[in-house]
């Protein structure tokens, strides 16, 4: 009987113990929520307020205290939208970059590539320095392209490509010119001839052409000179590059064309002239 009794206060201990361990575990959850929540709202009121860096700072503690919960990937991306903001690229990027690693299925993936993108994009300050840059940023872009056509994002990622196409052409035509002006013939054309293979709806495209006739011109090469300025009277025969491109190969054209030109000035004059004297 006694030992029935010691046993029955044993198992009502142990029933006390973990009911005890039970409710505490479900209190401290709770407040770890609730910390979790007020770190995200804390947060949020900083970027309202435009003091980015203790907002960041506030997002990444919401995502460490509970990085298990929901709040955790929308907190890191918060993070990332702040250094964003405050235009401290390399941190927004370290912080995608993450993202993608640690919620590779997240729903706003989207939307990290599009952020990841710009902020590579918004690092572009001079075509000539910063290649790396503008390599990171048209990956990104093509990649959001590819995996996410029919979102929002997809579409300005498209327009960016076409500035990114527009920098990456002019840094070739900026080399060229210099090759050019050095009397580099070959590396000259390489450069022009990368413009219109890889660059070719760019405003650029046109001056390569022509440049790829004065160079062939130059060389003897006629036929090959030829050959670019009907590519160039195909495509572009109302532009100032094609009419350049006819006076290499027409002395004439270029004499009477300088004429004209005069002729024009000269009555520009006397219209002037006469306006003067009416006024």
């Amino acid at each position: 009987m006694n030992r029935n009794f010691f046993l029955l206060l044993i198992f009502i201990f142990l029933v006390s113990c973990s009911s005890n361990e039970i409710k505490k575990s479900v209190i401290e959850e709770k407040s770890l929520e609730l910390q979790v929540l007020e770190a995200y709202k804390e947060g949020k009121k900083a970027l309202e307020l435009n003091d980015v860096l203790y907002a960041a700072k506030k997002f990444n503690e919401a995502e460490i205290l509970f990085p298990q919960s929901d709040w955790a990937p929308k907190s890191a991306l918060m993070a990332a939208y702040a250094y964003y903001k405050l235009d401290y690229y390399g941190d927004a990027v370290a912080e995608l970059e993450r993202f993608l690693r640690v919620y590779p299925n997240h729903r706003d993936i989207p939307y990290v590539y599009y952020l990841l993108g710009i902020s590579y994009y918004e690092q572009i300050v001079d075509e000539k320095k910063d290649l790396q840059s503008i390599i990171n940023a048209k990956e990104t872009f093509k990649i959001l392209i590819k995996k996410y056509p029919n979102t929002e994002y997809a579409i300005d990622a498209e327009f960016k490509l076409n500035l990114i196409d527009d920098i990456l052409a002019s840094k070739e035509m900026y080399v060229g010119r210099y090759y050019f002006d050095k009397k580099k013939w070959i590396a000259s054309i390489n450069r022009f001839r990368t413009v219109i293979d890889d660059f070719d709806q760019t405003i650029y495209a046109e001056e390569a052409l022509h440049r790829l006739v004065e160079i062939h011109y130059i060389l003897g090469l006629n036929e090959e000179a030829k050959k670019y300025a009907k590519l160039l009277g195909y495509n572009y025969q109302s532009s100032k590059w094609y009419e350049m491109s006819y006076s290499v190969f027409n002395e004439k054209y270029k004499k009477i064309s300088q004429e004209n030109s005069k002729k024009n000035k000269k009555t520009n004059n006397i219209i002037k002239k006469i306006k003067s004297l009416l006024e």
